[in-house]
């Protein structure tokens, strides 16, 4: 759609403008209007600004006829985006590590890689700038980095980019080994993004970005600028305020609370109680007590109590953990859903709620259908909308900035936040120790990352330098998830060079794959089973059927009280570690735990 002379907008859903206008015409735009494509949302007025080094469209903050910035060609230094460069993926550099913390989350896209063929990387280029920001571009300018530059270059299809350090006295470090000379970093490296320490305080990641940013929207209490936060944050902004019972799937510890408690705030219901609930904690015998209440003289010693269902009318129910929930609660839960009524322990008469469900699982629900542990209506009624969160290994660029939030907050809870203040000659912590955490892949994802972050601040305190705990050098030294990015929900078109062909992608048949090559898929991923299925390629059907069959597999029903509690005592209760050690996944583990515990319970009852 043509709204001015050389400028075009692209509609590429109803929540992000693609805009495609020469640099020339920024400093004479006027507010324009776009057209509402949001039911229900009026329009806005517009403004093209500067931001991230791109150009894009967001809704004017000040009054219409006012421009928020104003860009030159050379501010910018993109001239025209293609279309082409707009729906890929390009090379881009962002700041994970810098004495100055408030630099921590820049961002530098390399379009000149894509269009050139090569760019310098020295104390004093590229720019970089906040994501979202005024557009202001700095360089790193810090001491210990040469003004001679580090060249990167785009290769053969084979390896993406190469890096050239031989002209720079720049001490570099890729993923954590010393780069001479020269080093090839492949396509796969890129996507998985590539951890880079530039001298002694700088830590860079190298990985590829969307080139045009999704703004406009508010944070929703969550942390990060990845093109996946922004896609997470558009589909919050899409149903937070509609009615629909809402699915957040993703493996754990990616925050999945969190989404639920914004989508309420973000909500009519505001006002109104967020009550939550972990289902796979809530015992069977006790589950309609627990959700619909109880009438006095109910069972023996009950008195009249609200259930959770009560308890949020009018307001957000958020069930936790639902893939685990007893298959009896399920029944239970589903004539809820489907009448809107609730029968309290004990009484002969149905209330009425008001309850707007928003549930949550890092279980394979289709798989749990597949093997009658979890009801096919349950999951429709509960998947009205359905958000998959990302892992902290697909939004590897966001690692800074939530290691650096937690650990200020960590810092400021032990007396000593005023190492997060003024950039110090020395930083606290060693750039060294941070490029570790960078490049390690987090299967416990934000959660761990909040526990790691706290055992090194109250390991070091009242040190001058921090070092890493035993227990965080343990942690790192043991094996690494993956060398390749495990594959995202949504694909997003990634950097090809002009004239280069992508090369399809390798997948096998499940029959193809033998008990050895499935034992090291499954322990490359920890047995994450969806993160395994899609490296190799297949279903996680296909890939169940094949552990049912494999001899050298155990099934966490083979596993014994004695043996899980000698494990956990040997890796200090973490679920994870153990469950690696044992060779089932944490999910699995974690169910026959439960198992073991209600036969206990069972036995000292009878």
């Amino acid at each position: 759609m043509r709204l001015l002379s050389g400028g075009y907008i692209q509609c590429i859903s109803p929540l992000k403008w693609r805009v495609f206008i020469p640099p020339r015409w920024v400093a004479k735009l006027p507010v324009v209007r776009l057209p509402n494509e949001m039911p229900g949302k009026p329009t806005r007025p517009y403004v093209v600004i500067r931001g991230d080094a791109n150009l894009v469209a967001m809704p004017t903050p000040s009054a219409p006829g006012s421009l928020t910035h104003r860009s030159t060609e050379t501010d910018l230094g993109l001239g025209n985006l293609s279309q082409a460069e707009c729906d890929a993926r390009v090379p881009g550099l962002t700041v994970l590590y810098h004495p100055d913390l408030s630099r921590i989350g820049e961002r530098a896209v390399l379009l000149d890689l894509v269009r050139a063929g090569e760019v310098p990387l020295s104390r004093r280029s590229p720019g970089f700038s906040h994501p979202g920001g005024d557009g202001t571009r700095r360089s790193l300018d810090q001491a210990g980095l040469s003004r001679r530059p580090v060249v990167l270059s785009r290769r053969s299809q084979q390896s993406a980019l190469r890096l050239d350090v031989s002209g720079s006295r720049t001490r570099v470090e890729a993923d954590g080994r010393l780069v001479e000379g020269s080093c090839d970093l492949s396509a796969a490296q890129l996507e998985r993004g590539v951890v880079l320490r530039l001298g002694p305080h700088v830590i860079l990641l190298l990985h590829l970005v969307d080139p045009v940013s999704l703004p406009g929207l508010p944070p929703f209490g969550l942390i990060g600028e990845s093109w996946l936060m922004a896609r997470l944050r558009g589909e919050i902004h899409q149903v937070c305020d509609l009615e629909v019972p809402v699915l957040l799937r993703g493996e754990t510890g990616t925050g999945k609370e969190l989404v639920a408690k914004a989508l309420h705030s973000a909500s009519r219901r505001r006002e109104k109680p967020f009550v939550a609930v972990n289902m796979g904690a809530l015992p069977s015998e006790l589950a309609a007590a627990e959700l619909f209440g109880t009438t006095r003289g109910a069972y023996t010693g009950a008195s009249r109590r609200p259930g959770l269902f009560v308890k949020a009318d009018g307001g957000s129910l958020f069930l936790d953990e639902i893939g685990e929930t007893p298959p009896e609660v399920q029944a239970l839960l589903l004539r809820a859903l489907e009448t809107r009524e609730i029968r309290p322990v004990g009484s002969e008469e149905s209330r009425r709620v008001d309850v707007r469900l928003i549930s949550a699982t890092d279980a394979d629900l289709e798989r749990g259908i597949a093997l009658q542990r979890f009801r096919a209506p349950l999951l429709h009624r509960l998947a009205g909308f359905q958000i998959h969160l990302p892992s902290l290994r697909q939004r590897r660029d966001d690692f800074g900035r939530l290691f650096v939030h937690f650990l200020c907050q960590e810092l400021k809870a032990v007396g000593e936040g005023s190492r997060c203040q003024n950039p110090p000659a020395v930083p606290w912590l060693p750039a060294e120790a941070v490029a570790r955490l960078a490049a390690y892949d987090w299967p416990g994802n934000v959660r761990q990352l909040i526990n790691v972050t706290r055992q090194i601040v109250i390991t070091n305190r009242g040190e001058d330098v921090a070092r890493l705990p035993e227990t965080v050098e343990m942690l790192l030294a043991g094996p690494v998830l993956s060398t390749v990015l495990d594959a995202p929900s949504v694909v997003s078109p990634s950097f090809v060079s002009p004239g280069a062909t992508q090369k399809p992608q390798v997948r096998k048949k499940p029959s193809e794959i033998d008990d050895d090559e499935l034992v090291e898929l499954l322990r490359t991923h920890r047995f994450n089973m969806r993160a395994a299925a899609a490296a190799a390629g297949i279903s996680p059907t296909s890939l169940y059927a094949l552990v049912e069959r494999c001899p050298r597999l155990r099934k966490p029903a083979d596993l014994s009280r004695a043996e899980i509690e000698m494990t956990l005592q040997r890796v200090e209760g973490d679920i994870e570690a153990s469950a690696l050690e044992l060779g089932v996944s944490p999910r699995g583990l974690k169910r026959r735990l439960r198992e073991l515990d209600r036969s206990r319970a069972a036995e000292h009852q009878s």
